[in-house]
């Protein structure tokens, strides 16, 4: 079933805590390898320039893009080589306006008008990243695969089944049911009680989109600084001061893109996101049988648990790569749980060596929607993703950019939203792990 690797740590060593003998998998991206981190980025820092942008993520980057083509001079900050954070971590899996509540949910909480704004809207995310892949000639392996989520449990089938038809009623977005008794179709597995398809879902490369997007931004003159985080921003004359560990740029705008790395460079900021690690594996390659009897149509793939996991196959290989929550723990033990939860759904995979493993920071907010506009101080930000964020960090970017340019075509159904912050925000950070660890509870009892 796989390519022999002999002495690697295999998923079931990793579920129980066991190393192969030759020590233990690669502690990177799997997308680096495709997409490997510059070596040395540049620390040449323009005096001035137009705007500045803290963050080369995908929002910085899809943020300079249009603002370069309005004309106006950018310069990308990041505390690491560009590309280093969640925008080379994740998935690579793009959704089509499913957001992180139910429909009926959403609707109580914001009202059926509000509610089918924010849904349509998160179609047009999924439409805008593939335009802009196929206006910018990105190859990135973007492909609208569809995606399978899995019923953890037959009340979920019929929840989940209520919610499509309330997605389509809503927001004209296309689903089907697969009850269990056919789910070998989509998936090779028996561990769900049947599913949903979203067949307009979505991937991609995560680490050659990003490298595609800078490219990008510098072939149009942009400045992306890696090595150079910004120390602190402060009001200069009409524009700021931003002050950098490369010295200091004077500008007319600043946009905060930094979501899940956001610290106390804008202390109001970080008092609305929280951050939550997430970890990710990749096995070695399996044969093409066997990809093709447990991914038949090779989509995307998640289940319906409070803490889920999600995977997919490689875009350019036949590996697996899944992901979900990291671990509290250091070292291979933050990653064990990803391998039993796999082994939960391909339990024939024991014997599969395990060639990465890695985690990033995801930003969540209070109330789990993302949230772009203007502080009080006159910094934009765009932020607040709540892990589904290749999509929407793209169009946020886009879209504060026109704001930041005027430009009425920035309007979101996001830009009148309350940005609430959280009540105590460090008990907040500090009470993710324990948070998680009741929802697994509540998981295992079926509650």
């Amino acid at each position: 079933m796989t390519t022999e690797i002999s002495d690697r740590t295999t998923l079931r060593g990793l579920a129980s805590g066991r190393l192969g003998r030759d020590g233990t998998f690669e502690r990177k991206p799997y997308w680096w390898d495709a997409a490997p981190r510059r070596e040395t980025p540049s620390r040449t820092l323009p005096p001035k320039a137009d705007v500045v942008i803290v963050g080369s993520g995908f929002t910085g980057l899809s943020a300079a893009l249009t603002l370069l083509g309005k004309g106006r001079s950018v310069v990308v900050l990041d505390s690491g080589v560009p590309g280093f954070g969640a925008s080379t971590r994740n998935g690579g899996q793009i959704g089509s306006g499913n957001q992180k509540f139910r429909v009926k949910r959403l609707i109580e909480l914001r009202g059926a008008e509000k509610a089918a704004a924010l849904l349509r809207e998160g179609t047009r995310m999924l439409d805008y990243i593939e335009d802009l892949i196929a206006r910018e000639k990105i190859d990135c392996y973007f492909r609208r695969c569809g995606r399978f989520r899995g019923a953890m449990r037959p009340a979920h089938y019929e929840s989940m089944a209520r919610d499509m038809e309330d997605l389509r009623r809503v927001a004209g977005v296309e689903s089907f049911m697969v009850p269990r008794s056919e789910q070998h179709s989509e998936i090779g597995s028996d561990r769900f009680f049947g599913g949903s398809v979203l067949p307009n879902d979505a991937s991609l490369h995560p680490g050659l989109y990003h490298a595609g997007l800078l490219a990008r931004v510098e072939e149009r003159g942009g400045a992306v600084v890696g090595l150079a985080g910004a120390g602190a921003i402060s009001r200069e004359g009409k524009g700021f001061r931003v002050e950098t560990g490369a010295g200091p740029v004077a500008c007319g705008e600043v946009l905060v893109a930094t979501n899940g790395y956001t610290g106390g460079l804008i202390r109001p900021l970080r008092r609305r996101i929280v951050s939550i690690r997430s970890g990710l594996i990749a096995t070695a390659p399996l044969s093409a049988e066997t990809m093709a009897r447990l991914m038949p149509k090779g989509r995307v793939y998640g289940n319906t648990n409070r803490v889920f996991y999600y995977f997919r196959a490689a875009p350019d290989e036949k590996r697996i790569v899944w992901g979900g929550r990291a671990g509290r723990f250091p070292g291979m033990r933050a990653f064990g749980h990803l391998a039993r939860d796999l082994l939960s759904v391909f339990p024939e995979l024991g014997d599969t060596p395990v060639t990465h493993a890695w985690d990033g920071t995801i930003g969540y907010t209070y109330d789990e929607l993302p949230h772009l506009g203007r502080m009080a101080d006159g910094v934009h930000y765009a932020a607040g993703y709540c892990g589904t964020g290749v999509s929407r960090a793209t169009y946020f970017g886009h879209k504060i950019a026109l704001q930041m340019t005027g430009d009425p075509d920035g309007r979101t159904a996001f830009d009148d939203l309350a940005f609430p912050a959280f009540p105590v925000r460090d008990a907040a950070q500090l009470a993710v792990p324990f948070v998680e660890t009741w929802y697994r509870i509540r998981d295992y009892a079926g509650k």
